[in-house]
């Protein structure tokens, strides 16, 4: 009964889904791309290749080392690699040019489910964080494809929720599923909704294990030369959802207010926001130049406006502080990690329940700092800007964090590994 329920479901879903990418497509022509790929569509494989799975632009770059450490080890093998948001393809596109076959998922509709399955015959699938698609799920199962759940998380609020999907693929996941959880909670969760106790491991959050380019730092302070900010106190706003902006900029503000020269490098987390937030500024009366525009940062530069994909990172080297969006507004927060492991101490608003173990973590080590609102914001930065000391204390103690956390990818790597089959070199496949 339940199984028809959620086929009636997706069915009447599958609509009101195109409906609202061809709505999104009015403002940003990216979500009209390649769309017969959420239909299952798409060119067919040399070969049966290893499938990764990551949502959206977060999860892409939390792939990366697993993406490039899998080529390394089957460099004959296809490598998939699904997303479901324009960004997140970018981003996969931008990482792995043309040596991944970079992909939209399919809808969870069973014949999009298998068509994809025809082309790409997954030979492992590997999903990041957690994700439940019944159809796909139970494909997995049918085919015998081993599926493996990477840095998988259930919050307390959802237990209910995914119990419900589980029951509709409840002999995949009880025999065919292996879980690997970012913590014990998180294990615990996944065998009260019914996983095979032998088949939950704990092996960490891969989102630590993400390789920082070797020579950032000299990017980072190469950035701040070339923006006039060697004086100024230059922090970042990243991954800004709407509402977020003005406080960034309230703040930015205050610390001028209160004599601080400052730098406020603004990076909206969506493209088609860009020209809104260039719009919003102008209508305030800030003094801004956008990164797109190639136009140079004079010394009476309030916001720098990021509005450039791929060079988040390089201002996160380049700032004294980082204040990680999604997290004042009901978004959950985004990547805390890349500032930490720069020794850039961060600031967050309280919806974090994207990465709250991380944050949580991150607030308790001291590393960062949670605000409630706009003020928060603002008065945590100006306490920051004035104090190079603490800057540098809670800096040093977000990277120990995060090298101290390092070493999920090999935990992981050791359970995929037997389930694709021993590594194969180019010699063996002539």
């Amino acid at each position: 009964m339940m199984q028809l329920v959620y086929q009636s479901v997706v069915y009447l879903l599958a609509p009101i889904a195109c409906l609202v990418l061809l709505w999104r497509g009015l403002r940003d022509r990216s979500y009209w791309q390649d769309l017969p790929e959420r239909f299952g569509f798409g060119s067919s494989t040399t070969e049966p290749a290893i499938w990764v799975h990551a949502v959206s632009v977060g999860e892409v770059q939390a792939a990366v080392a697993l993406v490039q450490s899998l080529r390394r080890r089957y460099p004959g093998v296809p490598l998939v690699l699904t997303t479901v948001t324009p960004t997140g393809k970018a981003r996969a596109r931008a990482a792995f040019g043309d040596t991944v076959d970079v992909r939209y998922l399919p809808y969870d509709l069973p014949g999009s489910v298998r068509r994809f399955f025809d082309r790409v015959r997954p030979r492992v699938t590997v999903i990041l964080e957690t994700e439940l698609w019944p159809n796909l799920f139970r494909t997995c199962g049918r085919r015998g494809v081993p599926l493996v759940l990477a840095s998988a998380r259930i919050s307390p609020r959802s237990v209910g929720r995914y119990r419900l999907l589980a029951s509709l693929f409840r002999e995949t996941l009880s025999h065919g599923i292996v879980i690997a959880a970012q913590g014990e909670d998180d294990a615990e969760r996944f065998r009260a909704i019914g996983a095979n106790p032998a088949k939950t491991h704990v092996v960490g959050n891969i989102k630590f294990d993400f390789e920082l380019p070797v020579d950032i730092l000299d990017r980072g302070a190469a950035r701040r030369v070339a923006c006039a900010a060697t004086d100024r106190f230059l922090w970042v706003a990243g991954s800004t959802h709407e509402g977020e902006e003005d406080a960034a900029i309230d703040a930015q503000r205050s610390l001028e207010a209160a004599g601080i020269p400052n730098l406020l490098v603004l990076a909206p987390r969506h493209p088609q926001r860009f020209a809104a937030v260039a719009s919003s500024l102008e209508a305030r009366g800030v003094r801004h130049a956008r990164r797109s525009a190639g136009v140079a940062v004079s010394a009476d530069t309030q916001v720098l406006l990021l509005d450039s994909l791929g060079e988040l990172v390089e201002w996160y080297a380049a700032a004294d502080v980082a204040f990680v969006g999604g997290s004042l507004v009901p978004v959950g927060g985004h990547n805390l990690l890349e500032p930490a492991a720069l020794a850039v101490p961060s600031l967050t608003g309280p919806h974090v329940f994207n990465a709250e173990e991380i944050a949580r973590s991150l607030v308790s080590e001291g590393a960062a700092q949670m605000v409630q609102d706009a003020s928060g914001l603002s008065a945590a930065l100006l306490r920051l800007a004035q104090d190079p000391e603490e800057r540098h204390r809670r800096g040093a103690l977000g990277q120990a964090l995060v090298a101290r956390n390092r070493g999920t990818l090999q935990r992981l790597e050791a359970l995929i590994e037997p389930l694709i089959g021993p590594a194969r070199t180019p010699s063996a496949n002539r």
